[in-house]
C-alpha cells in the first residue's frame, strides 16, 4: 500500500516537464499548477517514444524535473546527524549519487503513469520571511480511493522555490529513506551508501505490472 502511495505521489512531482521560462518559480502554488497542467500533456504525447525506449524517461526527468528539485538540500537533510565529522568530499559524492538515484527512481515511477488527474488544495498564505511551504494535492486514482499528498518546498536565496520532500498519507519520502539508509551509513560510512546509490542509478528503466 505504501508503494502505491509513493508511486502516485512521485508521478505527480516527477512529471514537471515544462520550460523554465514559462514557469513562475516565485510562487510555489502557481508553479506547481502550471507545471502539472503542462507536464501531463507531454507525458501523454511522448508515450510512443517512451514505450519504445523506457530509458528516455531518464532524459525527461533530467531535463525537465531536476531544475525544480533541490536535490542537494534534500540529500543533506537526509544525512542529518551523519554530517558531523564527515569528510567534505564524501558528502559531495553522496549528494551526487543521491541526485543520480533520484533521476532513475523518478524515471522508473513514471512508467506507472496512467492519466491520473490532480486536485489542488487551497493556496497557502505566504509570508515574506517564510522559507518553507506546503502544497496539498489529491490524486484521483479511480476506482481506487483518492491519495492525499503534500509537497514540501523551500524558498531559495534567489527567491525561487524548489521541492525537497514529498509526503504521501503522512509518510515523508526523506524520512523513510533516512530510516532505510541510516544504519548502513553509521556502520559502513557515507561512501558505502553513495556507491549503492550509484549502482541503483545505473539500472535500466523497465515497465512493471500495474495490477497492484
Amino acid at each position: 500500500m505504501l508503494k502505491r502511495y509513493v508511486t502516485i505521489l512521485l508521478v505527480l512531482l516527477f512529471s514537471w516537464t515544462v520550460n523554465a521560462q514559462e514557469i513562475d518559480r516565485t510562487d510555489p502554488y502557481k508553479m506547481m499548477k502550471q507545471v502539472a497542467e503542462q507536464s501531463f500533456k507531454r507525458l501523454k504525447a511522448e508515450q510512443p517514444k517512451i514505450q519504445e525506449n523506457p530509458d528516455y524517461l531518464k532524459v525527461i526527468v533530467e531535463e525537465e524535473l531536476m531544475p525544480y528539485v533541490n536535490d542537494q538540500y534534500a540529500a543533506l537533510k537526509l544525512l542529518g546527524s551523519n554530517l558531523k565529522g564527515a569528510k567534505r568530499e564524501d558528502v559531495g559524492e553522496f549528494v551526487s549519487a543521491f541526485r543520480a538515484y533520484l533521476v532513475t527512481n523518478y524515471a522508473q515511477v513514471l512508467t506507472q503513469y496512467t492519466n491520473q488527474e490532480i486536485e489542488f488544495g487551497p493556496e497557502p498564505l505566504l509570508e515574506d520571511d517564510r522559507r518553507i511551504s506546503s502544497i496539498k494535492v489529491d490524486i484521483i486514482d479511480s476506482p481506487r480511493p483518492n491519495i492525499k499528498l503534500e509537497f514540501k518546498l523551500r524558498k531559495e536565496k534567489s527567491g525561487d522555490w524548489k521541492a525537497f520532500d514529498m509526503i504521501a498519507e503522512g509518510i515523508s519520502f526523506l524520512t523513510s529513506k533516512q530510516s532505510e539508509w541510516n544504519g548502513k551509513i553509521r556502520q559502513e560510512g557515507i561512501l558505502a551508501v553513495a556507491k549503492e546509490l550509484q549502482d541503483l542509478s545505473k539500472q535500466p528503466i523497465r515497465f512493471e505490472s500495474k495490477t497492484q
